[in-house]
């Protein structure tokens, strides 16, 4: 239901809403790339409208000059100059509509690439806490709302307040007694559009929430995952009637929208039809006693279009503009949204003191907590609670280690020990809430993020993959990765045989999440993916749990060469998998309990370590 909640937002912050000049500036911003588009677009409007006030004084000058005249050669010609005229104005209205996209696309262009660049900033807390729906929403749904502002919002308001003041202009050149008379009835265009109007715009963005809401429940059930669930514990009949419910919903708001917009068609046809028949009877009685020609009443009726259809246009502007500036009001609320993991502008590259000092990783006196979701996100986001950030209370407490270059290091301990949020501060998915963590002597804090992607690689326990080919999952380690150095890392990772055995090879597509390769085949592939980026630093995070054993022998021989001269942090259930490294910590309840070799570790007997394996082989 977070769509129908959306909207509920959206339609309290249109009611009786001010447009806020603040956030027209910062609109505006986005458009200054593309003032000549602006300038050549008010060109275009303004010839536009020219021709539209003129033309119906081509009309009274066949009617008044050239037909009591019998002048046949100029009752052609501009008859034929207004048809010209009519033409011209097609192409405008085709120009001004290219330029007006033209402007609107751009500026979507340049706020999505910003948005998604920002949302790419925000740290590994910010995305656990928000649902993925509603970030789409902000990049596409309210992004493409915001939109309207340059396809349709500036184009209305620029084209027909021209047309209402070029209009009125020859109007009351001709008669200002009739002009006045075409005023006077303004109000009763004006109250259907704004009875009727905002009501539609409303419905017309609950139907968008509520389709997106069918969109949701059709995403959530027919990925894999989603499917999988649903046919193991899911009822299809109540799968089948929770979505019949919602696009119900969606039809009966579509019937509620179709009627109020043909109630507002038909009340502004109605009210034109007797403006246009005021007009004919005032000024047909004003001509046969000649206060005024023929002409000049067909002239003024055909004004009354080119008044009435504007007027209605602006008098409900305010909401189109409002409607629009939320849309663009919750794009900068994401923008405005500081990451929590921030690189300094004067950042340094990390690999050069990798290269000079080696790849030694130390905590000094670490403490950390979860954020708190107020810190990490927001409100709007339909953001889902988590217990973690709620406290105060530090899940790592006055972490103190150190790892020299090419060691490496288990850290085991019971579940909620914090081994995970440990090896996420590696790779800086935070930011400590004290002391300070050094890879080659230097805060991490202090390096560019980039740095250290290239300088630390992550293998965790549920290893995604892109619906993509073999050889595109790979890439996205090193875009650059020849065939022959993809192939290698296959074959250090053991899957090298299942890929080359599949009939398309490296360009497979393996399906949403990995889901046509097996649990242990999903983990090899994104070992191998570790394997050619090649970073000086390894995090495994429970890397080897989806293994077999057979396949976990061949992965651990195949680390014990490829990560040979690499520092290694490893995060393992299995207690024999860790037996060789170089040092063990032991974590519990967020603190650093032991220390030391495996045998220096089973020696004590009293000891967290000495427990837990017990546990662990006593079972076996």
């Amino acid at each position: 239901m977070g769509g129908m909640r959306s909207f509920t937002q959206d339609t309290e912050k249109i009611k009786g809403a001010k447009i806020n000049k603040d956030t027209v500036i910062r609109v505006l911003k986005y458009a200054k790339p593309y003032k000549w588009f602006l300038a050549l677009f008010l060109v275009f409007i303004i010839i536009d409208a020219l021709i539209g006030a003129w033309t119906p004084l081509l009309f009274k000058a066949i009617i008044d000059k050239w037909i009591p005249t019998k002048d046949t050669g100029n009752v052609i010609f501009y008859a034929g100059l207004t048809a010209i005229l009519s033409i011209i104005s097609a192409l405008l209205s085709i120009a001004q509509r290219w330029v007006s996209t033209k402007i609107g696309q751009g500026v979507i262009f340049d706020l999505q690439n910003q948005l998604f660049e920002h949302i790419q900033k925000q740290s590994l807390a910010f995305f656990s806490r928000t649902k993925t729906g509603a970030l789409v929403q902000r990049i596409n749904g309210d992004v493409m709302g915001a939109q309207s502002v340059f396809t349709n919002t500036l184009s209305s308001i620029f084209s027909n307040t021209l047309s209402v003041v070029f209009t009125l202009a020859a109007m009351l050149s001709m008669s200002w007694q009739l002009t006045l008379i075409a005023l006077l009835l303004i109000p009763a265009f004006i109250l259907p559009a704004k009875i009727v109007g905002p009501k539609l715009s409303l419905l017309m963005r609950e139907s968008y929430d509520l389709k997106a809401d069918a969109t949701q429940l059709s995403n959530e059930r027919f990925n894999v995952s989603g499917a999988l669930l649903a046919k193991s514990y899911g009822d299809p009949k109540v799968d089948a009637q929770l979505y019949a419910d919602q696009i119900g919903k969606v039809r009966d708001l579509s019937i509620k929208q179709a009627l109020t917009g043909s109630f507002m068609r038909v009340m502004i046809g109605t009210v034109s039809a007797i403006a246009l028949a005021v007009v004919y009877g005032f000024g047909g009685v004003m001509a046969i006693k000649e206060t005024i020609t023929v002409g000049v009443v067909v002239a003024l009726a055909s004004y009354l279009n080119r008044l009435y259809g504007p007027i209605t246009s602006l008098s409900n502007i305010q909401v189109d503009v409002l409607t629009a500036l939320v849309s663009f009001e919750r794009v900068f609320e994401i923008l405005d949204l500081e990451p929590s993991v921030k690189e300094l502008p004067d950042a340094e590259d990390l690999r050069p003191f990798v290269a000079q000092n080696g790849s030694s990783i130390t905590f000094d006196d670490v403490s950390f907590r979860y954020p708190k979701d107020s810190e990490v996100s927001l409100g709007s986001l339909e953001t889902i609670s988590d217990d973690r950030g709620d406290s105060d209370d530090m899940i790592l407490k006055n972490i103190t280690f150190n790892i020299e270059p090419g060691q490496m290091v288990a850290l085991v301990g019971p579940s909620g020990a914090g081994k995970s949020t440990l090896s996420g501060l590696i790779s800086r998915m935070y930011d400590p809430n004290e002391g300070t963590i050094s890879i080659a002597g230097k805060s991490l804090r202090e390096v560019s993020l980039d740095s250290i992607r290239e300088t630390v690689g992550v293998v965790s326990q549920d290893a995604h993959m892109f619906h993509d080919t073999i050889a595109s999952n790979l890439r996205y380690a090193k875009p650059d990765a020849t065939e022959e150095e993809m192939i290698f890392a296959l074959k250090e990772a053991y899957i090298y045989n299942l890929v080359e055995d599949l009939p398309q090879g490296l360009e497979t597509v393996i399906g949403d999440r990995g889901y046509r390769l097996s649990g242990g085949e999903r983990q090899r592939l994104a070992i191998a993916r570790l394997l050619l980026k090649s970073p000086d630093i390894v995090v495994l995070d429970e890397a080897t749990a989806h293994l077999d054993s057979e396949s976990e022998h061949f992965i651990q021989e195949a680390f014990e060469t490829a990560l040979a001269g690499r520092t290694s942090v490893v995060i393992a259930h299995r207690l024999s998998t860790i037996r060789k490294a170089d040092k063990i910590i032991v974590l519990k309840s967020g603190e650093v309990v032991e220390m030391g070799t495996h045998d220096e570790l089973i020696a004590k007997e009293d000891g967290v370590y000495h427990e837990l394996h017990d546990l662990q082989f006593s079972d076996d």
